[in-house]
């Protein structure tokens, strides 16, 4: 009974980790953002989303695809959009959903 508890406490200390790794990587992102917009809104103002998504769109689809092994369709539900969307932006990225199945 006794290991139990801790190895429950061990399990529960584990996840506080885990959430407070998450919660740092959150607020380093939110921190990196902050200061790409005092950038943006001082030297290119209304460029921000544009700069923004050419930075993190292509690595974001990429991930998707790998892990549904470049199904489009899977990618795009996950993604929230349509499939015929992710397929334009796959060949506006120049992406190849071929390149990540497993077969």
């Amino acid at each position: 009974m006794i290991q139990k508890k801790i190895f429950i406490k061990n399990i529960q200390e584990k996840d506080n980790d885990i959430d407070k790794e998450k919660e740092n990587k959150s607020l380093e992102l939110v921190r990196a953002i902050e200061e790409l917009e005092y950038i943006f809104f001082r030297e290119k103002e209304g460029d921000l989303y544009k700069f923004l998504m050419t930075i993190i769109e292509k690595p974001i689809i990429e991930s998707v695809l790998y892990k549904t092994e470049g199904n489009q369709l899977k990618a795009a539900k996950i993604l929230g959009i349509n499939r015929n969307t992710l397929h334009k932006k796959l060949i506006k990225l120049k992406i190849s959903a071929k390149d990540f199945k497993t077969t």
